[in-house]
């Protein structure tokens, strides 16, 4: 479904979404790590618990927020891929954290 349109430098990251080990080009996002590891859903509606996805990849729906390192309200499309870094699937409402 998505295709690499521009080429790797070669530096590589590991990060682990829902424990499983991913590994993908510095510089991605997490929103591409997380397809790359073959997630289709980033989180679960607050309201409905159905599964949501990122819709504009751009920062302005907020679809695509997930759990980083155990800090939730993340937006994955946003946010820069580092390694060792641990993604979850955010589910139901999270509070705001200060």
């Amino acid at each position: 479904m998505f295709k690499r349109i521009v080429p790797n430098d070669g530096e590589m990251v590991t990060l682990k979404v829902e424990d499983q080990p991913v590994t993908v080009p510095a510089g991605d996002s997490v929103a591409a790590a997380v397809y790359a590891a073959g997630f289709n859903h980033f989180r679960e509606s607050s309201i409905s618990n159905r599964p949501r996805a990122p819709y504009c990849m751009m920062g302005v729906c907020f679809e695509c927020l997930v759990e980083i390192d155990g800090s939730p309200n993340h937006q994955a499309c946003m946010t820069t891929v580092r390694d060792g870094m641990s993604i979850r699937i955010q589910k139901g409402l999270r509070g705001v954290e200060s």
